[in-house]
């Protein structure tokens, strides 16, 4: 099976999928060794495939661009799960971090949360190895991409992190 190959049924595989395939999955089944599949994905996002990887695997990113919003927040690291759970609880799905560092400029970091369960899962490993959250370079403040399910949903989320004392700016 040659390259271009491997990477169309890798593309396949993640639109018939309802959720992620690991990389490792993958060079089971193609029988290729992870760092091939890792290469295959980076060729496929160089060429505009929306793939996105997380700590379960990868999958496609099919949003419609008018649901995708942007917040600028600040919090400290104890106020992370707060902020998950207004966007997931209110009909939203957290696709990045991104810090604008002083020195190394524009950091991002993909998280894909959809669930408290993500939510937790996430500071569950920020604790347990001691990381800190991107958004403790810049003192706290981060912007998230968000994917909202409607325009209700993105006014419910800005309204409760607003409440939090959260929220700095949100954007369509």
């Amino acid at each position: 099976m040659s390259g271009e190959e491997r990477r169309n049924l890798i593309v396949t595989r993640l639109q018939e999928c309802g959720g992620p395939i690991s990389a490792n999955k993958f060079a089971e089944e193609f029988s290729v060794t992870r760092q091939i599949v890792v290469a295959d994905v980076a060729l496929l996002r160089a060429a505009g495939v929306p793939i996105v990887a997380d700590n379960r695997g990868y999958t496609l990113r099919a949003v419609d661009e008018t649901r995708v919003k942007r917040l600028v927040v600040k919090h400290g690291k104890s106020e992370v799960s707060d902020e998950f759970y207004a966007i997931v609880d209110n009909g939203g799905k957290v696709l990045d971090v991104i810090v604008e560092h002083s020195v190394y400029g524009r950091l991002s970091a993909e998280l894909n949360i959809s669930s408290r369960y993500d939510a937790d899962e996430f500071v569950r490993k920020i604790n347990e190895t001691k990381a800190n959250p991107l958004s403790l370079l810049t003192e706290g403040v981060h912007i998230h991409t968000i994917v909202v399910e409607s325009e209700d949903a993105f006014s419910r989320i800005k309204q409760q992190l607003w409440g939090l004392g959260i929220l700095i700016e949100a954007t369509e």
